[in-house]
């Protein structure tokens, strides 16, 4: 994916890094990813298609409009596909997507609302939905496997307390365990109805948080593998992601956005290692700040 800087965004659709910024404040349009020095880029995409549209005399309100039109086709083409049952039809409508956007993006933009899309007509008790369901688990794990090496010192534990895999709320788990993943954490995800040695294997794992996910499984069962994990690997942060915050049995609790991009931000600025522990040259802790602190 061809991305931008503020300068280059801004020469392109001739206005100033300023203006640019004021219509992203306005706007919400054209919207900045972060590098990993937390530096804006633009997608060109985006970009290009709010300059076409200015290019047309449209007024800037109007040519938003216009660009996120541009965009939005996707998830038409991607309903099409699942509705027709051409699941390679499907894979290149998200191919598509992604070569717009980031795959974040991509999945958050189209390949969720298209899914709600489906969920909307059919309903999710549906051969439909579990045929677009399927396809949608896939996907996620496909690009879960391309993603590149963890380079973030952290690792993160998410309790699986989703039903089945094809219903809505464990899909949306599936994206955020792939934003986690792609943002350089290493993810566990084991199902909270496991019980047998998951200390054993949350320790060899050394996590930094605890994500409990889904409704699917009684506050009981998820109070009781939290509270193994927590033996195991001592006091941590633990969150939940699609899961009401009452009645669960586990304390010091936080809700993360239903978003998941929203949700694995959160999780992993929860996740980060203290401040006190970080060196000053890489932000690691190591085994000399380690002493220093003893």
């Amino acid at each position: 994916m061809r991305t931008l800087k503020t300068r280059e965004a801004a020469a392109m659709l001739s206005v100033s890094p300023n203006t640019l910024r004021a219509w992203e404040r306005r706007f919400n349009y054209p919207r900045p990813q972060r590098t990993p020095g937390q530096h804006r880029v633009y997608v060109h995409a985006e970009v290009a298609a709010l300059r076409d549209a200015l290019q047309a005399g449209l007024s800037i309100s109007s040519a938003v409009s216009r660009a996120r039109e541009a965009l939005s086709g996707d998830t038409s083409v991607l309903v099409g596909a699942l509705s027709s049952y051409e699941l390679d039809r499907a894979d290149a409508a998200m191919e598509a997507a992604i070569a717009l956007r980031s795959v974040e993006r991509g999945v958050e933009e189209v390949l969720l609302p298209s899914l709600e899309e489906i969920a909307a007509r059919w309903g999710t008790d549906s051969a439909s939905w579990a045929l677009s369901a399927r396809w949608a688990d896939g996907w996620l794990r496909w690009a879960h496997k391309l993603a590149p090496a963890p380079t973030r010192p952290m690792t993160i534990v998410i309790g699986d307390a989703t039903a089945d895999p094809l219903e809505p709320e464990a899909i949306a788990v599936r994206a955020f365990e792939l934003f986690c993943v792609r943002s350089g954490a290493r993810v566990l995800t084991l199902p909270v109805r496991r019980l047998v040695d998951v200390g054993e294997v949350v320790t060899a794992f050394g996590p930094q948080a605890i994500v409990l996910a889904g409704e699917g499984v009684g506050d009981t069962e998820v109070a009781r593998w939290a509270y193994q994990v927590r033996l195991a690997v001592g006091p941590m942060p633990v969150m939940l992601y699609r899961r009401a915050t009452d009645g669960d049995g586990v304390r010091s609790t936080s809700a993360l956005p239903d978003a998941p991009y929203d949700a694995h931000r959160q999780a992993l600025s929860a996740a980060e290692p203290a401040p006190e522990r970080r060196t000053a040259a890489g932000g690691r802790f190591t085994r000399e700040t380690a002493r220093s602190l003893a």
